[in-house]
């Protein structure tokens, strides 16, 4: 059972006194408060640490904790770049990197970037698939490819990543279409559903589409993105949750809970919430901290590693197989 940690990337979520360099502390402190990994989000439209950057600041500087993105979106660079600097990452990192992809979705997070990047938004799920695709085939040092919509020959040599086959991909989504994508082609999967019983009919159509594929179900590590907010007066955790999500995202709490899974309450009242969704099935979860300045993150941070211990039980050691932190072999 891995649980990991979104870093606070954004100024959105900085105080007015906050230093980007408390970044790098603050992963580094998670590690030692038992976390095993550490999660960046990706966006041109915020102001914010890029992602790729972030993740090489920490490679050097962290020990055994995933480093990973949630989630990159491709489009937003060159695509032959995107796999050189994954490659780096996972090279300065001893092998450590896991990398979720999406392809945006309406709304400013995303026509307006496809905009920015001089793409078109249509057939945005199948140029993701095949920047995958040729992202690991230059990982297994080929020297071209020919897809549908990116076609590259005489590639020089690009730079190996440190696991053969590179670092594994997950997506995010929880579409019909994303899901059988998932199964089909892809080594984890990283989607936020405000209801665990979504969550498990989700991950039941993933290993579906695998088994079709003829893919085991153990290839596909199933994680969670979730926003968390410990507290034991409700009421103010709530207030402050809505803080976030407007600060964030530009919309009131109720509506965030439409769309992604948010946990608050007490300790008791988050852990119960939590083994909801490692009960359907989620063995990585990765938590966004709800809340505002760096102060109060370091709080929330202390107070979810206090349940680490907790959490990891409601897994069970007949559940361990499920494939957390594995590498495996790619389609």
């Amino acid at each position: 059972m891995d649980i990991g940690v979104l870093l606070p990337t954004g100024t959105a979520q900085w105080g007015a006194y906050d230093d980007a360099g408390e970044l790098i502390a603050f992963g580094r402190h998670a590690e030692r408060a038992g976390f095993t990994s550490l999660f960046v989000n990706d966006s041109l439209v915020s102001p914010r640490i890029e992602a790729l950057t972030m993740l090489a600041a920490l490679a050097p500087v962290t020990d055994t904790v995933t480093l990973g993105t949630a989630a990159l979106m491709p489009f937003l660079r060159r695509p032959i770049q995107a796999a050189q600097s994954l490659a780096s990452i996972d090279l300065l990192s001893g092998g450590r990197l896991t990398v979720t992809v999406g392809a945006g979705f309406p709304g400013r997070f995303g026509r307006p970037l496809y905009t920015l990047s001089e793409l078109p938004w249509e057939r945005r799920f199948a140029r993701l698939d095949e920047t995958v695709a040729l992202w690991r085939a230059l990982w297994d040092g080929a020297g071209a490819f020919q897809g549908e919509i990116l076609r590259f020959t005489d590639i020089p040599p690009t730079t190996r990543p440190f696991r053969a086959g590179g670092p594994p991909v997950w997506l995010g989504g929880a579409t019909p279409a994303a899901l059988a994508r998932a199964g089909r082609l892809y080594d984890g999967w990283l989607p936020y559903p405000p209801d665990p019983a979504d969550y498990a009919s989700g991950l039941h159509a993933i290993h579906k589409a695998a088994a079709d594929a003829g893919r085991t179900t153990e290839a596909i590590t199933p994680a969670l993105f979730v926003s968390v907010r410990i507290d034991d007066d409700i009421d103010s955790g709530r207030r402050a949750l809505d803080d976030y999500a407007r600060a964030t995202y530009g919309m009131p709490l109720p509506e965030l809970e439409k769309i992604q899974a948010v946990v608050s309450g007490s300790e008791n009242q988050v852990l119960e919430r939590l083994e909801a969704y490692v009960a359907a099935g989620a063995r990585h979860i990765v938590v966004r901290l709800g809340c505002l300045g760096m102060h109060a993150q370091r709080d929330q941070l202390e107070r979810l590693a206090d349940l680490i211990p907790a959490v990891r039980r409601a897994c069970g050691p007949a559940s361990t197989s499920a494939g957390l932190g594995t590498v495996t072999s790619h389609d």
